[in-house]
């Protein structure tokens, strides 16, 4: 156990830095898309010898944001307790909780999936499996009539786009002050509507 012990430190400054790239990585990509592993090295305030050895490249930096934002994806699917909370009400807070997510990495979001064939295929299997579960369900309960939970992740995936990128004030957008409720609801309604399914309970 104490022969450990001297390496916490290391281990436990190492991920500090990672921490402090990627955020700064997401500042710097967000203002310029092709900067270098060395402008993010000034703005994390770190020697640039110290992000090279922890992103060996720009493609391993870019991954591993992806990989950030798929923890959150799978927070977000654990937190709306898809696979056992009312459906609806599931889909309902997940679509919430991914509006956040998608606004707080806004600037970034584009840099990060610019190099992927195509915009959703950075999302690992297990988000998928999981979201994919939520669809079952809904078709099972009868809030959808369509049958196939893969396609109706694919047409979820390509609503919330649409949905994220209305300009604020946007016509098809609800009246209220809170932009990401009102996206959440355009959204909601929006998938039930394709997928055939039924309104949102009161």
């Amino acid at each position: 156990m104490s022969a450990s012990t001297p390496h916490r430190p290391v281990r436990a400054d190492a991920e500090r830095n990672v921490a402090r790239i990627l955020e700064a990585a997401k500042v710097v990509l967000a203002e310029d898309p092709t900067a270098s592993l060395e402008r993010i090295a000034d703005e994390a305030g770190l020697a640039r010898a110290t992000v090279h050895r922890r992103f060996a490249s720009r493609k391993a930096l870019l991954e591993a944001l992806v990989a950030q934002l798929n923890e959150q994806y799978l927070r977000a699917l654990h937190e709306a307790k898809v696979d056992s909370a009312p459906p609806l009400i599931a889909l309902h807070r997940v679509t919430e909780l991914v509006m956040e997510i998608k606004f707080s990495h806004r600037l970034v979001m584009d840099v990060v999936t610019a190099g992927t064939p195509a915009r959703w295929s950075y999302l690992s299997a297990e988000v998928r499996e999981r979201a994919e579960l939520l669809f079952a369900r809904l078709h099972a309960s009868g809030a959808i009539t369509a049958a196939h939970p893969s396609w109706c992740l694919k047409i979820y995936l390509a609503i919330l786009d649409e949905v994220h990128h209305l300009p604020a004030g946007a016509p098809e957008l609800a009246s209220c002050a809170d932009e990401v409720t009102a996206r959440t609801t355009l959204q909601v309604t929006t998938v039930l509507g394709a997928l055939g399914g039924a309104p949102l309970p009161h």
